[in-house]
């Protein structure tokens, strides 16, 4: 069993749920685990650099579907529980 932080949510069945509203898909870490994350996190200057990162290795191309950020699973967890903190 995983754990939960308020502001994100991870996918937890192999069947692709609904993004609800407000919120993103994006695939993180080696194994594309998906999360969901609010969209308010776009205008976090520490999640910027993600999208950054994204653009220049995908530009607008995201082999997943979603949003696929180049960071290892613990440092993306890392930045969301600091971001759910403010």
């Amino acid at each position: 069993m995983g754990f939960r932080l308020p502001g994100i949510r991870r996918s937890t069945s192999s069947k692709q749920v609904e993004v609800p509203k407000g919120y993103l898909a994006v695939y993180v870490g080696d194994k594309m685990k998906r999360f969901l994350i609010p969209i308010s996190f776009l205008n976090e200057p520490s999640f910027q650099e993600f999208l950054n990162q994204a653009e220049e290795e995908f530009g607008y191309c995201h082999p997943m579907g979603g949003l696929t950020i180049l960071c290892k699973e613990d440092v993306f967890l890392h930045t969301a529980s600091r971001l759910n903190g403010q």
